[in-house]
């Protein structure tokens, strides 16, 4: 069997061409830019990696942005007095807290203090109920880039069964949410699933893994998906970035499972670069909101 590689990369260099021009054409009929402020709490190797990567991001496509750095000794206070000073700010559109933060820091109290109308990442209860009813503000950016692979993939899921390994409220949740309503801003083709959500209280997992057409690994356990746990002929969506002593990996053994799945993202290379893609496009949208809101 041959397996269709989805090209993470490729398919967010198409968005992004796309944003551009919508970029282009809003800063020209506004006459303002679409701002993004990310916020980085001590000094975290990945979490510099992932905030540089958003920045390029921006830059790429036109729009600006800028990066508060705080020390890891920050306290709550200081960073919620921060993120209120940013609600204020009419010239930011979107804010980005990076995580993790640092153990003494309450991520939910952080997230629930961000502007609803600003939280790109749709973390916030508002934007959470709202993605949960199927009429989302914003779309949570791993998610909605997994969508955005299956679609430019050509690949459907109404009607399709899908299983999704984890129940994180970064991937997991959000996306169960997504796929089962009756439609998305793709359009019905990319809902209407049957979803299980699998984690790891699940019992007899691998029964249920092995009758999924589309199966979604995000449960950040280096190459724990194997072959024998995928049906024959199945999408697989590898969402796990793992570091290892050979290098990055994801969930999946990408090897094995690749040799008998109709199609799988590679990693790194796969969803990764949609997670980021899509955020600038939750910034694009909270700066069309922010001027439809000033216009009226």
């Amino acid at each position: 069997m041959s397996c269709q590689i989805l090209d993470g990369r490729l398919i967010a260099r198409n968005i992004q061409e796309e944003l551009k021009n919508r970029v282009e054409n809003f800063c020209r009929d506004r006459q303002f830019r679409p701002h993004l402020t990310a916020v980085l709490v001590g000094a975290d190797p990945a979490s510099e990696v992932y905030v540089r990567n958003k920045q390029t991001a921006c830059q790429k496509i036109g729009m600006s942005s800028d990066l508060r750095r705080l020390p890891a000794t920050t306290t709550t206070a200081e960073l919620l007095k921060l993120i209120e000073q940013l609600n204020r700010d009419p010239n930011v559109h979107g804010i980005l807290v990076q995580l993790p933060l640092p153990a003494h820091i309450s991520p939910e109290q952080v997230l629930d203090a961000i502007d609803p109308n600003k939280d790109v990442d749709a973390f916030h209860p508002y934007n959470v109920g709202l993605v949960a009813q199927g009429r989302p503000k914003f779309l949570p950016c791993t998610p909605f880039g997994v969508l955005q692979i299956l679609k430019h993939g050509g690949i459907i899921t109404r009607g399709q069964r899908v299983c999704i390994l984890g129940r994180s409220d970064i991937v997991g949740k959000p996306l169960a949410s997504m796929l089962v309503q009756r439609t998305s801003p793709l359009g019905a083709d990319f809902a209407n699933a049957t979803v299980t959500l699998c984690h790891s209280q699940t019992p007899e997992l691998a029964s249920i893994t092995r009758e999924a057409d589309i199966l979604v690994a995000a449960i950040g356990k280096p190459q724990w998906v194997t072959a024998d746990m995928v049906k024959p002929g199945a999408v697989v969506i590898d969402v796990g970035i793992n570091r290892t002593v050979s290098g990055l990996v994801g969930d999946v053994d990408y090897a094995s499972v690749s040799a008998i799945a109709r199609a799988i993202t590679p990693v790194p290379g796969g969803v990764g670069p949609l997670t980021v893609t899509m955020l600038m496009s939750n910034t694009l949208v909270a700066a069309e909101q922010s001027a439809l809101i000033a216009a009226s």
